[in-house]
């Protein structure tokens, strides 16, 4: 349903100088109704200077969209630069930054960067790669409701503005989230439905192909999975429909590519004849120098492209060919070498490496790498390689959320390292870039419901995988390391993981193929990098980008089926390395002693300005952590140092029982009796009728102040309070 809200006319001036005029409007709202709840899109009020602009709220969630395309063509890369900012605003959530000196919004948080990521990865796929504009796409989060995730609607808001805009863009697309609660499906679940659902997915697409996915699971089967994706494509449908109609109503005419596209002078720009020309030696070349029998890697393969391109500049020398034109002409070898991989395997069932479609590369797995980690694995499959290791820390190690939409603590992490030298290159290392923290958070959703919970294991665990070689998915060689190095650990994980990524080689026609472990000359113009992740018994996680206008639903149903099938025959190779979970934990592991005591005893153990506990942590060399319910967790490297400590806390929380005897100290003496210490800081009184046999007439008679006395509890009055005796405390005299 689509509903306008307020009067606008329309103004065809233009918007600044140098831009292309666009239709403004008066404040217009459009509104459907998606999973209960809705959605809204409010043009013409915010942001005017931008080249789409749109403001798009999801129940309380609001988020500011927003997209310009810079003026100038430049001509001297050769990639497509499009920016996606997703923009995190504390005010969104009503909150002011903990630090206590920067109160500004500092580097963009994790959940950030994969929100952009997310959007990049669903929008990019439908721009001409040709283009060399720089086209930046902000999303602002205003206001969030605590209830529906902002990164729907900045996903639909980025659709809206750049559907909206004169760039040239093929949507439409939609997005939405998927759960199943109790066999049920959920579209766009709240986050505490999202905590109770086996399954938490986002798919972007149209009402018949998918463009994006996004997924955490737990051990979900793939039938399900397809069902999720099939059900989720009806609904995208919708908000396809709905982002059409505004887009007809209030859009701006597209420019086209073509008109963007710097026109490149007469003398450099190349003929059609010399176009032709290189396009018959290439393939005439190309079949030779890709699938020659000793080209079986990554560098040997780009050694061949760069003879191929020498050669082919030799070529043209005879030709008498110009600098600047032969320089263009190089470019159309990258090209070129990747239709003629798609060619072989579409024409032929022939991959670069020889393979079959289904096949593998050479798997393999070892543990304990290490000698002193906690855990270690070491993962290959064909060129790529990754090292995992596992550190085992206290709970007090946990890493402190506090973000616009998270907070709390996390017990689990997984880091990745993409060094350049684990693809053969130089470059600066400064520090972690998008791809390596998605990449990241890509295994550590894969892992994250086979964690054990903290009652089971309480330690707090990282795993950082190092990434010493790259040809092909190294995100879920992490996801088979870190399994590896899990286990060698003895963190006893649900069941061992493994990941595949898969691959598409496509034409205009409608022709496909699905490759079983995809690699580096197979990911172009056409295909997909679909990776899935999961155990014997089901999928824990997936994510799908591709370089198409979208999957038809019988390429995802057959991927997932291949994939299935691969990942089993990952997982017998990581069960020949190390069988099951080993039984304990590496000697260099600290040690955690867990043990329950009274919450009203916390104070005890802490004592005042934390005076107790810090003279235990200083004496015993340990490390204790307190819940509010009582949980005390002490974590030590050292066997003695823990008992040690352990001993302590039971002393300082341990609570009397009738009938027990202790050895105590005098600390008062009273006119009615003496009071004594059976406990740290816990005391009781003697009665002076319970002092001896004998009538005492005075209590300093019996007692002296500091003296060690034994005692009996006799009674724990209803306020608590401790009566003892000395006299029952003496073998014979019990009652």
């Amino acid at each position: 349903v689509v509903s306008s809200l307020f009067q606008y006319s329309f103004d065809e001036d233009l918007k600044s100088e140098g831009q292309h005029a666009v239709k403004k409007c008066m404040q217009k709202k459009f509104e459907m109704e998606i999973g209960g709840k809705t959605l809204s899109l409010e043009i013409g009020k915010l942001a005017q200077q931008a080249s789409g602009s749109v403001l798009c709220q999801y129940g309380d969630t609001v988020v500011l969209a927003t997209t310009v395309m810079g003026s100038k063509t430049n001509d001297t890369i050769d990639y497509f630069p499009l920016m996606v900012e997703y923009e995190e605003r504390l005010y969104a959530a009503g909150k002011i930054k903990s630090s206590r000196f920067i109160k500004r919004e500092g580097r963009a948080t994790d959940e950030a960067i994969l929100t952009a990521r997310l959007i990049d990865r669903a929008i990019r796929p439908l721009f001409d790669d040709r283009m060399r504009n720089d086209i930046q796409v902000i999303l602002t989060v205003l206001c969030i409701d605590q209830e529906n995730d902002p990164d729907i609607p900045a996903m639909i808001g980025a659709v809206g503005a750049l559907m909206l805009s004169d760039i040239p863009w093929k949507g439409p697309l939609g997005g939405i989230r998927i759960g199943q609660i109790n066999g049920e499906w959920v579209i766009n679940p709240s986050y505490e439905a999202r905590a109770k659902s086996e399954l938490d997915m986002l798919v972007v697409g149209t009402s018949e192909k998918v463009i994006m996915i996004e997924a955490g699971a737990q051990q979900v089967s793939e039938d399900t999975t397809y069902a999720a994706i099939e059900f989720g494509l009806k609904h995208i449908g919708k908000v396809c429909t709905f982002l059409q109609s505004v887009q007809k109503e209030i859009g701006a005419a597209k420019r086209t590519v073509e008109d963007i596209l710097k026109k490149p002078d007469e003398d450099e720009a190349l003929t059609p004849e010399i176009i032709e020309k290189v396009h018959a030696w290439l393939a005439e070349k190309l079949p030779a120098y890709l699938t020659t029998k000793e080209k079986v890697t990554k560098k040997s393969r780009k050694d061949a492209v760069g003879r191929l391109k020498a050669d082919l500049e030799e070529m043209l020398k005879k030709e008498q060919v110009g600098k600047d034109k032969r320089k263009k002409c190089m470019a159309l070898v990258e090209e070129e070498a990747e239709k003629e991989v798609s060619r072989a395997i579409l024409e032929e069932n022939k991959r670069v490496d020889g393979r079959a479609m289904d096949e593998i590369r050479p798997l393999s797995a070892e543990v304990a790498v290490l000698p002193r980690t906690h855990g270690s694995g070491l993962f290959s499959r064909g060129e790529t390689q990754v090292l995992s290791i596992v550190t085992l820390g206290s709970p007090g190690d946990e890493q402190t959320l506090d973000g616009m939409e998270e907070v709390g603590k996390k017990r689990f992490m997984h880091h990745y390292n993409f060094p350049p030298y684990s693809v053969g290159e130089v470059k600066p290392m400064r520090g972690p870039s998008r791809r390596d923290i998605g990449h990241g958070a890509l295994a550590e959703k894969a892992l994250m419901s086979m964690i054990p919970s903290k009652e089971e294991f309480p330690y707090t665990i990282r795993v950082v995988s190092e990434v010493l070689g790259s040809n092909g998915s190294s995100s879920m060689g992490s996801t088979c390391g870190t399994t590896l190095a899990l286990m060698d650990a003895g963190v006893p994980i649900k069941a061992p993981v493994a990941g595949i990524a898969m691959g598409l080689a496509s034409d205009e026609k409608g022709n496909y193929k699905v490759l079983t472990d995809l690699q580096d000359l197979e990911d172009g113009d056409g295909g997909m990098d679909f990776k899935v992740a999961g155990t014997k018994d089901g999928i824990t996680a997936i994510q799908l980008d591709t370089k198409t206008d979208g999957l038809s639903l019988a390429i995802v149903k057959e991927t997932l089926e291949k994939a299935h099938d691969a990942r089993l025959k990952i997982l017998d190779v990581m069960f020949a390395a190390i069988p099951a979970v080993r039984p304990e934990l590496s000697k260099y592991a600290p040690r955690i002693i867990s043990l329950q005591i009274n919450p009203d005893k916390i104070r005890d153990v802490i004592g005042p300005g934390g005076k107790i506990i810090n003279e235990i942590i200083d004496a015993t060399g340990v490390q204790i952590d307190i819940e509010q319910s009582g949980l005390v967790m002490i974590t030590s490297t050292n066997e003695e140092g823990g008992a040690r400590a352990l001993e302590w806390v039971k002393r300082l929380t341990r609570e009397v029982k009738v009938g027990e005897i202790f050895d105590g100290k005098v600390t008062r003496l009273m006119d009615f009796g003496a009071f004594v210490e059976v406990l740290p800081r816990q005391e009781g009184l003697v009665h002076i009728s319970e002092l001896a046999p004998q009538r005492v007439n005075k209590v300093s008679d019996v007692v002296k102040l500091g003296q060690q006395v034994k005692v009996k509890v006799i009674q724990i009055d209803e306020q608590g309070r401790i009566n003892l005796s000395m006299k029952r405390a003496v073998p014979g005299n019990e009652k």
